[in-house]
């Protein structure tokens, strides 16, 4: 099951191309904390949680970003617990409450783009593309690129698929045109919508282009900076 939204300015629509998924980083940890009590301690790791949990709902980080911090303040949460069940007086628990992971966390676990492809509607060739692709990631693209120009309804819209070793592909079909990019985790929707506004922002550079079907050698292709962050 594809399913395409088209946030604000588009509507949500299915295609049938297998388990595509849409979607409509954290904040800085201020683990600089000053509490004065465990109890308190404990009450700020439940607000850094809360806010973990915010930040998925709103989509700003991703899934594997989520299980990541969530999972380590869950630790730190469970280490101070345990230490002041057996040494209510000890000030050990402060060391816990002073380390600060969340930023590498964040870090390891954002993904990135290793591939990109900007294709004319109806043609498998590319217009332009960068980056390296496994031979069966390269299958999945076409197949599903052939799907998509098949349709008989014009559909634009955006979407991201699991593809499998951990890779997605987020797709944002336009007008004229569509754009394909590879990213080693799943994307936060932030990430998405990146694709998205970047494809907008090819189809309207090169309106005059698209529409003379002029070579891609007079084409500007705003997609390269995903690759370029």
């Amino acid at each position: 099951m594809l399913i395409v939204r088209e946030e604000k300015r588009q509507i949500f629509r299915v295609f049938d191309i297998g388990c595509i998924e849409v979607e409509p980083q954290t904040g800085n940890e201020s683990q600089n904390n000053r509490a004065s009590s465990p109890k308190s301690a404990l009450h700020t790791i439940r607000e850094k949680m809360q806010e973990v949990v915010a930040e998925y709902s709103n989509g700003d980080i991703n899934a594997s970003q989520f299980n990541a911090v969530y999972q380590h303040y869950a630790e730190k949460r469970d280490i101070i617990e345990r230490m002041i069940e057996r040494n209510p007086n000890s000030d050990a628990w402060r060391s816990v409450v002073q380390q600060g992971y969340t930023g590498h966390l964040l870090s390891q676990f954002q993904a990135k783009a290793i591939h990109y492809a900007v294709f004319n509607r109806g043609n498998t060739t590319p217009l332009n593309s960068s980056g390296k692709l496994s031979r069966k990631t390269a299958q999945q693209i076409h197949h599903m690129l052939r799907i998509v120009f098949k349709m008989k309804t014009h559909r634009t819209g955006l979407a991201r698929k699991s593809i499998g070793n951990g890779n997605w592909l987020v797709m944002a079909i336009g007008n004229k045109a569509l754009t394909i990019v590879t990213f080693t985790l799943q994307p936060s929707s932030l990430q998405t919508s990146k694709v998205r506004d970047l494809h907008d922002d090819f189809e309207i550079a090169n309106e005059r282009a698209l529409r003379n079907n002029e070579p891609p050698e007079r084409l500007v292709f705003p997609q390269r900076a995903l690759l370029e962050d």
